[in-house]
């Protein structure tokens, strides 16, 4: 089985004049519900306060659970900050940390929200709140579950926070892959950015992919991945321009589960981007992401191939 981390508290209700598509992660939930005992679900804590803190400011952090984030910093973010979006940026995180965990023990497990990579020290960004990624990194390597771990963030935007707030923390790399000319307009510096052209297509990102991220695999040696498996890469992404086809997408995860399959390195998946107005299609591919990379580990203990390195 797949190993899913859900909350209920996932699934928001709408906020007024956002550009964000909150009922997005019903959908999700609701078609992986679809695929029955192939799913096993997990429930998430909420990530404690302090460890929120290791990643991001003390007073950000405070404005968002106390919800009196101001209101430049909530135009920032997209919509404004309420109690249910609080409660929901606090859980997420967990989510993302608990994904970790079931990986290390399973090979792969997913959390079906997160990816929240716009989201700095002070501030988010982005429809980003808190850094999931970051927060989940930060606090897998200091309480030494793990010695080194890689973000592979796949995302059509760059992952700009997630690089800069765990710049120069030891045991932590990050690689993105993202449309060159896409927000942000300031780009931060992950461990290795992997800039592409408008329009780039299937062939070229995945040669580029595989060219980039094998070697540096190779190189920090990770003993986890935290993969942001944004679907906005598609070619019909309202925010995204790289052009990739549904067939791009799903050899896209099969390639990134190939490479840590290969070494012997759990996976951990978040959601990431995805924009579009028909909610549902946007769910399946972001859905299709999740049982793409959960049947290539599967198939792979079944061969014993995967063995944590």
């Amino acid at each position: 089985m797949i190993a899913v981390v859900h909350h209920p508290a996932y699934v928001a209700p709408g906020q007024p004049r956002s550009g964000y598509q909150w009922n997005k992660n019903g959908a999700i939930r609701d078609l992986l519900r679809e695929a029955g005992e192939a799913i096993e679900w997990f429930e998430p804590d909420a990530m404690p306060r302090r460890w929120i803190e290791a990643a991001h400011d003390p007073d950000y952090v405070a404005e968002v659970i106390e919800v009196r984030v101001p209101r430049e910093k909530e135009r920032r973010i997209g919509f404004p900050i309420d109690a249910t979006v609080a409660e929901r940026a606090q859980l997420v995180p967990g989510g993302t940390y608990l994904a970790a965990k079931l990986a290390l023990d399973r090979g792969y497990a997913a959390n079906s929200a997160g990816g929240s990579h716009h989201a700095l020290a002070d501030t988010g960004a982005g429809y980003c709140v808190f850094n999931d990624l970051a927060i989940a990194a930060i606090r897998l390597i200091e309480e030494r579950t793990v010695a080194r771990l890689m973000i592979v963030d796949c995302d059509v935007h760059q992952g700009d926070g997630t690089a800069a707030l765990t710049a120069g923390r030891p045991g932590i790399a990050t690689y993105s892959i993202h449309a060159a000319k896409n927000f942000p307009a300031r780009k931060a510096r992950s461990t290795l950015d992997v800039p592409l052209a408008d329009g780039t297509g299937d062939a070229a990102y995945l040669e580029t992919l595989e060219a980039t991220l094998a070697p540096m695999l190779d190189a920090e040696r990770p003993e986890l991945i935290l993969y942001q498996a944004g679907i906005d890469p598609f070619a019909g992404d309202r925010l995204g321009r790289l052009d990739l086809t549904d067939d791009g997408l799903a050899r896209r995860e099969r390639l990134v589960a190939r490479l840590a399959i290969e070494r012997g390195v759990p996976l951990a998946s978040t959601v990431g981007g995805g924009y579009a107005d028909d909610v549902v299609a946007l769910a399946r591919r972001h859905v299709a992401a999740i049982l793409t990379l959960g049947r290539a580990f599967a198939d792979a203990r079944q061969r014993t191939v995967f063995t944590r390195v």
